[in-house]
């Protein structure tokens, strides 16, 4: 990995991000492997653990931010493992529903305590305050960015605007 300097520092502001994107992504993959599993399945099995209400592909998709069938195709291959159940749509629930399997739980637990171990020893490089510096930068890029691509940066249906969403740790 290389050190670049760019005349433009949004150049260089940015190769830096996708690198160190990149080398977290590929820690990740890393040491989820040794559990079978991919952050992709991570984050769809502890959404569908621990989402408050109905979980249906679309709000995966919203949630692990992929396209509608790159989720489909991940549900696919995590329904064909017996992770997840897609419960197809029925009177009163106009969507197709999808649940953890036991199978899935089993898995969800060890793939969550290396993501919170990877998390852990790479944030305690920044003290709390750096911590918070950089999820105020990151929301500025992020809200751009979702500006660029009309999409907007808001919570699941029921939550009251501007307030974050609790997940469990």
């Amino acid at each position: 990995m290389y050190d670049f300097q760019f005349p433009d520092t949004s150049l260089t502001t940015y190769t830096m991000l996708r690198q160190t994107w990149a080398a977290v992504s590929k820690v990740a993959e890393t040491k989820l492997a040794k559990v079978g599993l991919t952050p992709e399945q991570v984050a769809v099995l502890w959404a569908c653990r621990d989402y408050p209400g109905t979980l249906i592909p679309a709000e995966i998709s919203r949630l692990v931010f992929r396209e509608n069938q790159t989720v489909a195709g991940l549900l696919n291959r995590m329904e064909k493992d017996g992770m997840v159940k897609r419960i197809p749509k029925r009177r009163g629930h106009p969507f197709t529903e999808v649940k953890i399997t036991e199978k899935g739980e089993k898995a969800c637990g060890p793939g969550i305590e290396v993501m919170k171990g990877l998390i852990t020893k790479l944030m305690a490089a920044l003290s709390a305050e750096k911590q918070e510096q950089l999820q105020s930068l990151l929301r500025v890029l992020r809200d751009r960015s979702l500006e660029e691509l009309y999409i907007e940066a808001k919570p699941p249906q029921g939550y009251p605007p501007g307030k974050s969403i609790p997940v469990k740790w």
